[in-house]
């Protein structure tokens, strides 16, 4: 029965986890019309983040049931999360493709994944398994693929200490999700995390250091001519709102480890949506890096019954720890 019960909880987060890989997956599609019709990264990221907290925020605080003593307690993780994961992810990307190509940001931010294993090793003492590193080390593989790297591109320095930030934002974005020590529901965490991001984001648009600027010319996808207000509310709705709260509850499923490979394909997802919204072909060679991607995937998830766990400094709860529990010969 708690077998059964593992199973079904793994097959829903993976679920949950696609669902918000897509749904990240499609901003990039979504924003880039806007781009070139003149609007900027800032602008577009604040009102994204702000009408998700908006449409979550409510949700959010029903789902506590009147436990405030939960929120007051869970502030400092609402407040790093919103910070890093939020905040601190997306202003870290968009000023690393202001002198860097999208594709060495993204390479440079999709290691992450492979910062979440090293930090649950050694804060956790949870060493992976042979086949968890074999899993790794191809979903990297198709991830290069995917951003067609091999085709060549400049490399800034600056651009790539940008990328790293965000790396460290979307590596900050799994641990946090997957912990759910403090007792505050996922949507709770997903609502107050984009509250903090946005209000942190707007200071940064206040004070100069994140360009705002807006037109209301229209944009066309697929061909259809739509006004700019319908994909701002798309980006908040899906982008924003369903993302993040997937997300999180994905990754109170599987753990931060399997969860951020998981979200790998939304790399693959942003390549399918440019390709229906943007009519941007993807060539065989991403289509063979998804698949590579997907594979990788496969393998850290069979990796994650042989993961190796020592002294652990934390009390942990979620299922990738109750996992490594299950295994014979482990030291406590």
């Amino acid at each position: 029965m708690t077998m059964l019960t593992r199973d079904t909880t793994a097959r829903s987060g993976l679920v949950l986890a696609l669902a918000s890989a897509a749904s990240f997956g499609l901003a990039g599609a979504f924003a880039r019309p806007l781009l070139d019709a003149g609007w900027t990264a800032g602008s577009i990221v604040l009102l994204r983040i702000a009408i998700g907290a908006a449409v979550v925020l409510p949700f959010g605080l029903v789902a506590l049931r009147g436990r405030w003593a939960l929120l007051r307690d869970a502030a400092p993780t609402v407040v790093l999360y919103g910070g890093l994961a939020v905040a601190g992810a997306q202003y870290c990307y968009f000023s690393a493709v202001r002198t860097l190509e999208v594709g060495p940001a993204l390479l440079i931010e999709y290691t992450a994944p492979a910062a979440v294993v090293i930090w649950m090793w050694l804060a956790h003492g949870q060493r992976p398994g042979r086949l968890t590193v074999v899993g790794a080390v191809v979903a990297a593989l198709g991830l290069l693929l995917v951003l067609d790297l091999f085709s060549g591109s400049d490399f800034d320095l600056r651009g790539a200490a940008w990328a790293m930030g965000a790396m460290v934002g979307a590596a900050a974005y799994f641990v946090i999700s997957a912990d759910d020590r403090s007792g505050i529901p996922p949507i709770t965490l997903a609502a107050c995390g984009l509250v903090v991001g946005g209000v942190l984001l707007g200071v940064l648009g206040l004070v100069g250091l994140m360009p705002m600027a807006a037109t209301s010319a229209p944009v066309a996808y697929a061909g259809v001519s739509v006004a700019p207000w319908v994909p701002i509310v798309l980006l908040g709705l899906v982008t924003a709102a369903l993302a993040y709260t997937t997300g999180i509850e994905a990754s109170r499923r599987l753990g931060s480890r399997l969860a951020s490979f998981v979200a790998l394909s939304e790399v693959v997802a942003a390549v399918i949506w440019a390709w229906l919204l943007l009519d941007q072909l993807p060539g065989l060679v991403q289509l063979g890096g998804g698949a590579l991607i997907v594979a990788g995937v496969v393998g850290v998830k069979l990796g994650e019954r042989s993961i190796v766990v020592g002294t652990d400094p934390l009390p942990v709860t979620s299922p990738e720890h109750e996992t490594a529990a299950a295994q014979p010969g482990r030291s406590s």
